[in-house]
């Protein structure tokens, strides 16, 4: 074996993988490598119902919007809510914005249907950053004075679903393609 290849070959891809991470294009790449498995349709959304029965929605919190308008969780009461939390420097929340995306367009116009997107980035600008030249048109917040206790979760991306009744009818932590025909017709059922 011969060691002084075995030490250069390892350096170079400790290099990329150093480029990579210092120049802020890992999150990138590796989200759009998630992105692609997600259009596979490999990773789809489970829809059974989770056992979160008599548990309410807590409708307190307020978020800020990138024009600096507050946003009011109050204001979404008897709607049903499509809810994503997610991060700028993640890759799998990267990943599955494209697919949000589309799922925005095609269910927008549906009655009492709303979507929110919540930045946790501690800067909000991170977030406002990230989403900037992005074509995507779905409603995206900050969330600047915190996150109360239906929105607390131990990983992200996490999505949820608030019915018209304010329970959870959904809650997944993890990336997903929820862009599919069932997904769709489980929000226009909700």
């Amino acid at each position: 074996m011969n060691w002084k290849k075995e030490i250069t070959s390892w350096g170079a891809i400790l290099a990329v993988f150093a480029f990579l991470y210092f120049s802020g294009l890992l999150p990138v790449i590796q989200g759009a490598l998630q992105s692609v498995l997600l259009a596979t349709g490999l990773m789809k959304p489970s829809i059974e119902v989770p056992d979160l029965t008599d548990q309410k929605f807590d409708y307190r919190g307020q978020f800020t919007d990138f024009k600096g308008n507050t946003i009011d969780l109050q204001s979404y009461r008897g709607k049903t809510v499509f809810i994503n939390l997610w991060a700028s420097w993640c890759g799998p929340c990267r990943a599955e914005m494209p697919h949000i995306s589309n799922l925005y367009d095609a269910v927008k116009d549906t009655p009492d249907l709303e979507f929110l997107m919540i930045g946790l980035d501690q800067n909000k600008q991170k977030s406002q950053e990230f989403m900037e030249g992005k074509s995507w048109s779905f409603p995206v917040v900050h969330a600047s004075y915190g996150l109360n206790n239906s929105l607390q979760s131990e990983s992200i991306p996490t999505t949820l679903v608030v019915n018209k009744e304010g329970k959870i009818v959904f809650y997944q932590q993890g990336m997903s393609n929820f862009n599919t025909e069932e997904f769709k017709t489980f929000l226009r059922d909700q």
